[in-house]
């Protein structure tokens, strides 16, 4: 099977799927009931959440200017990093995951810095957020914390973690020394091919990108955007909340809530969290008294102005791409 044939399969196969969990999610809901709401929703605070959340798609790419352009010998624009940035999040709605390729190219097209350390500061801008969305649940944890207790304890059940951890911990460790070992006597044996080459000189570039959070020069402002952008994904869900009837009463600290459990739903590798998105945000407003309908509802809201948002920037960026000419700055 080829390359192509195989990437295909995994995309209609990754697609099929969320469409199931959405068509399950959302069959049994009228059209009329979708359309009222849609009806009695406050506009003006629904685009409010749409401008604010662009605002933080630019913050998004001036941050990962700050770590592409360190250790270069030139400026780097922002917009050229927000449009490829907008690239990558179209892709990853067609491809889950392919968007992180797709907008290191982009950027590459711009501008020539070498393709391990654009991957690098990639990888390093996603451990930041991850960083973040844990201290995000530590403090949804501190003022919601009976919830937090409840649903964990409906999800997760503790006998039966224990008892896993005790039967396949040592099987584990086996393996992974196993995995180490293979990879290491495999090094041993080609270390002086010229692919071991290349896949060294790529790590040398993507440690060089990870080591940019160390070497910049605006460090203030950056992890004040880092902390802004958080903000900001937090106020486009209040204000939706706050524009639908049935949710307008929540408190702010049950949206958080609702975001943390929303982005645990945007982290399954399905195409955009569709389907798994809407059932994570659906559940969590069961706890706060929002019907199982109401809560669906409210999840297609927010979800569908983020992926209309990113189709229109995205479509954008193709159109800014096309037209950008390969650069001549040498690296």
């Amino acid at each position: 099977m080829s390359k192509k044939i195989k990437q295909g399969v995994q995309v209609t196969v990754s697609l099929l799927i969320a469409l199931i969990i959405f068509f399950y999610l959302y069959r049994d809901i009228e059209k009329d009931t979708i359309l009222e709401a849609l009806g009695e929703t406050d506009w003006f605070l629904l685009l409010s959440s749409v401008s604010v959340g662009i605002l933080g798609y630019w913050l998004r790419a001036w941050r990962w200017k700050i770590l592409i352009e360190t250790g270069e010998n030139y400026r780097i624009k922002t917009g050229n990093v927000f449009w490829a940035l907008m690239f990558g999040y179209l892709i990853n709605l067609v491809i889950p995951r392919a968007g992180e390729l797709a907008r290191c190219a982009a950027v590459n097209r711009s501008y020539p810095i070498k393709t391990g350390k654009i991957f690098g500061t990639v990888v390093l801008e996603r451990t930041i957020d991850m960083v973040f969305m844990l201290l995000l649940m530590a403090l949804a944890f501190l003022l919601q914390g009976s919830v937090f207790l409840e649903i964990f304890g409906l999800l997760v059940s503790f006998p039966a973690l224990t008892a896993f951890m005790n039967s396949y911990f040592t099987l584990g460790m086996v393996i992974l020394a196993g995995g180490i070992g293979i990879l290491y006597l495999a090094y041993r044996k080609y270390r002086h091919s010229g692919w071991i080459g290349k896949i060294r000189q790529f790590l040398r570039q993507f440690v060089s990108g990870l080591e940019t959070v160390f070497q910049m020069k605006k460090q203030a402002g950056f992890w004040t955007v880092s902390v802004l952008i958080w903000v900001i994904y937090f106020l486009m869900m209040y204000w939706i909340a706050l524009a639908i009837p049935s949710t307008s009463l929540l408190s702010a600290s049950s949206v958080l809530m609702v975001l943390v459990m929303g982005s645990i739903g945007m982290v399954a590798p399905v195409q955009g969290g569709i389907g798994t998105f809407h059932a994570m945000v659906a559940f969590i407003l069961l706890f706060y008294g929002i019907s199982e309908e109401q809560g669906k509802i409210f999840a297609m809201i927010v979800h569908a102005s983020q992926m209309l948002t990113i189709m229109v920037l995205g479509g954008l960026s193709l159109l800014f791409l096309a037209g950008k000419k390969e650069s001549n700055l040498q690296p």
